[in-house]
């Protein structure tokens, strides 16, 4: 028995992992069902109480109470973060093609254009929809056939028309990055969860929304221009006045109360308020107490060092602050000429969890980005750090002169659809339009907000072309055929295996069994997306599983007829089964990897399940059908082939 220690560890450790990566998805099925348990229980008693709803009106109150419960219990989310997530087939939604219009970008950046240029931008539109050529591409041939250059229209007349035509692609390519980064800002913002994203071609974006159910806000969402804009932030003892009166009304002290204490005494509000409310008695408070003294204090967070009054915000407490903001009384107490913005990006990790900063900024822009003319991301070479410098047209860097001089030494919040990318100070007056934005942690992040600069002001619109949506009913429909179709052939390989093999089929109908744990652990710890073709590939899985086992058997059924025991029979039968074993799968992981690399979203889900499938085959078959067979060994069990 000790031979086979090691192998059983390794087997039962594999298992103890995949099962536990696996609980989420069966907490988060426990809760799917006890909240629709619930949501149907309040249906009913709101049709009895309100008969005159409209089922919009029945639905958005259900809507809202389905998220309140699940904001209400953090681990309701973390278990749908961790679960094994599913494609769009499955769970519904939408699936968009959106195209960049790079037509009108070239119409947009021209100088002088006449109708000459009009005329061959018409063309080369015509024949660009028909063909799979670059718009710029064509243009440039266009005028070369008419003997035009290009620097008639773009550049300067001392640049080449190879010049002109790569930095034409340079800006066609770039606008539609910097498509993408406005609407996956927007997708994040918008809280859909499992988006996925990319380009296809050379104008086009995909996105799918999976659960998506308000078709026109997903429209809107998507077609929208990405709003920029530059807004002061306010002084750090006016902000954290702001969150003390905010911390005492969600304490239950009245306004009147709370006025009057910062009349007696602003200057030690604001230091007690820096300190966390630092005082003797504050500091002997459990963290329940303080929690409930001090509600907004206890998860927005101010850096008693620090000389700012940004907060600091756990990403599980982001919803919770946001929920506290809007309430009524609160809102009652913020001045109507500023509000609170989250930062768009983490600061860092405390506690295995995000950290956001929380500002407040004026309501109104100083400035929008529709004056923004170009973002360059480069290294200061004085400091060797990332920074990106920025030019605005004449009626910018007019406002910008005016605004950058009155606010030395403040802070200005660089904002994209409602979140801070960046917070510089003002370090003095910039005229010109020219300024440049420091604090980035690396020149990637510096090419982050070089995109996000730029996207202010978007210079080729986006238009749909393809717009499908799944229904939730359908996609509850293909997970039932599908997990249908994986059960019936699994039922339907382990009976085949066990009357032709009899005992030893018994033992591939219980690898089998494990494949199926490992590959649906392995998406999940993975994050990978179940969709309806990688069914597909779990049910195909199936047959090659067991395509290992047999030929074992009958390489042993080989061994038995000539003689030999039943323990060198099995060791036998492995050892020269492995090589046909070990062509066939790698030759079909390679096939996987192919259709994986050059597929799409439902070819991928395929090729994923598929080549995770037959890893975990492999290891089923060859380790512990292996460690069955020396275990009945061992105990002296007789092992029989059909």
């Amino acid at each position: 028995m000790k031979e086979l220690r090691f192998r059983f560890i390794l087997i039962v450790l594999a298992i103890a992992l995949s099962i536990y990566l696996l609980y989420p998805t069966y907490v988060d099925y426990q809760n799917s069902k006890d909240i629709q348990k619930i949501v149907q229980a309040k249906r009913s008693e709101l049709l009895i109480n309100n008969p005159s709803y409209s089922e919009d009106q029945l639905n958005k109150v259900l809507l809202s109470i389905e998220d309140s419960i699940k904001l209400a219990d953090p681990s309701i989310r973390e278990a749908r973060l961790k679960r094994v997530k599913l494609g769009l087939d499955l769970q519904g939604g939408m699936r968009v093609v959106l195209e960049v219009n790079t037509v009108k970008l070239l119409e947009k950046i021209a100088n002088n254009p006449d109708d000459d240029f009009t005329q061959v931008l018409e063309s080369a539109a015509k024949e660009a929809a028909i063909s799979d050529e670059a718009i710029v591409d064509i243009f440039a041939r266009k005028l070369e056939e008419k003997q035009i250059r290009l620097s008639r229209y773009f550049g300067s007349i001392r640049e080449d028309d190879a010049k002109i035509l790569s930095d034409l692609r340079t800006q066609t390519d770039d606008a539609v990055t910097r498509a993408m980064e406005i609407i996956r800002n927007r997708v994040d913002q918008y809280g859909v969860s499992e988006p996925s994203i990319q380009k296809q071609g050379e104008r086009r974006v995909i996105i799918e929304l999976p659960g998506i159910a308000k078709e026109e806000e997903a429209r809107q969402l998507l077609q929208g221009t990405a709003l920029l804009e530059f807004r002061l932030l306010k002084d750090p003892e006016f902000t954290i006045n702001v969150m003390k009166k905010i911390d005492e009304t969600l304490a239950g002290k009245t306004i009147e109360e709370t006025d009057s204490a910062l009349v007696n005494d602003s200057t030690k509000l604001a230091a007690d308020t820096t300190s966390q409310t630092d005082t003797t008695a504050d500091q002997q408070l459990s963290a329940e107490e303080f929690a409930k003294q001090h509600p907004f204090f206890a998860i927005a967070l101010i850096n008693p060092q620090g000389q700012s009054a940004d907060a600091y915000v756990k990403a599980d407490d982001k919803v919770k602050v946001q929920r506290m903001l809007n309430r009524t009384d609160v809102q009652k107490v913020i001045p109507n000429n500023v509000e609170f913005a989250f930062s768009a990006k983490p600061i860092g990790i405390q506690e295995g969890q995000d950290i956001f900063v929380l500002y407040l900024v004026n309501k109104n822009p100083e400035l929008t980005g529709g004056v923004i003319t170009d973002a360059m991301a480069n290294i200061d070479p004085s400091t060797s750090a990332a920074i990106v410098s920025m030019e605005m047209n004449s009626e910018g860097a007019t406002e910008w002169a005016r605004i950058t001089g009155a606010n030395i030494d403040k802070r200005c919040a660089i904002m994209l659809d409602g979140v801070i990318f960046s917070a510089p100070v003002i370090r003095g007056k910039i005229p010109g339009g020219r300024s440049q934005i420091e604090g980035m942690a690396n020149l990637e992040e510096a090419k982050l907000l070089e995109i996000v600069l730029k996207a202010g002001a978007l210079p080729a619109p986006v238009e749909i072309i393809e717009e499908r949506t799944v229904g939730p009913s359908l996609g509850q429909d293909s997970i039932s055929k599908g997990l249908n179709s994986a059960i019936l052939g699994y039922v339907l390989v382990a009976i085949f295996m066990v009357i032709y093999y009899r005992k030893a089929g018994t033992v591939a109908a219980a690898a089998l069994t494990f494949t199926i744990v490992f590959i649906m652990g392995i998406l999940a710890g993975f994050g990978a997306t179940l969709t309806l073709p990688g069914i597909a590939g779990v049910v195909l899985t199936m047959g090659m599983a067991v395509d290992a086992n047999v030929l074992i058997y009958e390489r042993i059924r080989e061994e038995l007829a000539t003689g030999k025991t039943a323990k060198a029979s099995i060791d036998g039968g492995f050892s020269k089964a492995y090589s046909a074993i070990f062509d066939s799968n790698i030759t079909t992981f390679f096939t996987g990897i192919i259709l994986y690399q050059f597929g799409s979203g439902p070819v991928q889900g395929f090729a994923l399940t598929l080549m995770i499938g037959i890893v975990a085959s492999l290891f089923s078959a060859l380790v512990i059908g292996r460690l069955l067979f020396d275990f009945m060994l061992v105990k002296g069990q007789k092992i029989s082939l059909g």
